[in-house]
């Protein structure tokens, strides 16, 4: 049976892991002002046995840390030592924008809104070209590990493309606390797999530049749930977290500051919430004027703005209803 044959050849830069073989590589992209090379390092896995192709990746916004440190954790306790198939794990994408602490390369454009990227265009542009080329053509599925932005903490959460049933599965099989389908971005990497046909999920958790156990946890169990499921891995040892089912949403909504002033949040991130409930206010500094912000329909937040001054118009909670 082609099943039961020995594993492929995965080649990346020109450079071959074989079967029962894990390897770093390196994508060459460009070089520092100094003439200092930058490269993407490239980690593969590669059994024995055939099977699935599983791309898990960070950092392709450089700011967005937790990602990295799920893929950095679970190299260092062995958890992508593969039975059957092979993962491809890429721990920093956005190399350029880790080292100077930002979500975009230096030139300012963002690498997660460039695919499918051009050779000779943009560094951003340059980052997903060669990405798509090397690595995206060989990968069966995929996981991509995401932050909120600065000051907004997104409780673990897993995002899927409604048009792909495949991609929803695979959120399902993650599991994370919350679920739910999100539009494709024009030049987003998810786009790019999805219009190649490649499964693709966007695991969100926790904010930038800030660790966040509980987020590092939630991710790295989903990504062992997925592998397991695949039959990719025989078992789970140890479990990080444990849930029966993840909550499913539908509508969701950002609530907005309606004014300028000190935003106090009185709700937890995550929680559930009943229609009318206050989950903040905004007031200002000699407490004369106060506005309440209160939630639109019975749901759960979902993200939160940690910043402690706004202007109206900032997006405070993030908040969705279960299907």
């Amino acid at each position: 049976m082609v099943g039961e044959q020995e594993n492929k050849d995965i080649i990346i830069g020109g450079q071959k892991v074989a079967p029962g073989e894990d390897k770093l590589l390196k994508i060459n992209i460009d070089r520092l002002p100094t003439g200092t090379l930058i490269d993407i390092p490239v980690y593969v896995y590669n059994a024995k046995k055939p099977g699935p192709i599983l791309l898990v990746q960070g950092g392709l916004h450089g700011d967005e840390i937790n990602g990295i440190e799920i893929v950095r954790k679970m190299m260092q306790e062995q958890l992508f030592n593969v039975d059957k198939g092979a993962v491809i794990a890429v721990p920093i994408l956005n190399v350029f924008g880790f080292i100077h602490f930002s979500r975009d390369v230096p030139d300012g454009k963002d690498v997660n809104r460039s695919f499918p990227g051009s050779k000779s265009g943009s560094m951003a542009s340059r980052i997903a070209y060669h990405y798509i080329s090397e690595i995206l053509s060989q990968i069966d599925l995929g996981i991509d590990l995401h932050t909120g932005g600065a000051q907004r903490h997104n409780y673990p959460q897993i995002r899927y493309t409604a048009e792909d049933n495949l991609s929803k599965e695979l959120a399902a099989i993650f599991n994370a606390p919350f679920i739910f389908p999100s539009k494709l971005i024009k030049g987003s990497f998810r786009n790019a797999a999805h219009k190649i046909g490649k499964p693709t999920v966007v695991f969100e958790a926790g904010e930038s530049m800030r660790f966040d156990d509980s987020s590092i946890l939630e991710g790295m169990q989903g990504i062992l749930n997925v592998l397991k499921h695949l039959g990719m891995i025989k078992s789970i040892e140890p479990k990080y977290t444990e849930r029966t089912t993840s909550i499913v949403l539908t509508d969701r909504k950002w609530l907005r500051a309606p004014t300028a002033g000190m935003f106090i949040p009185e709700i937890l991130n995550g929680s559930e919430i009943k229609k009318g409930q206050i989950l903040g206010i905004i007031t200002d500094a000699i407490a004369l004027k106060t506005k309440n912000i209160k939630a639109p329909y019975d749901g759960f937040v979902i993200a939160l703005n940690f910043q402690a001054v706004v202007n109206q118009g900032d997006a405070l909670f993030h908040v969705g209803q279960r299907e």
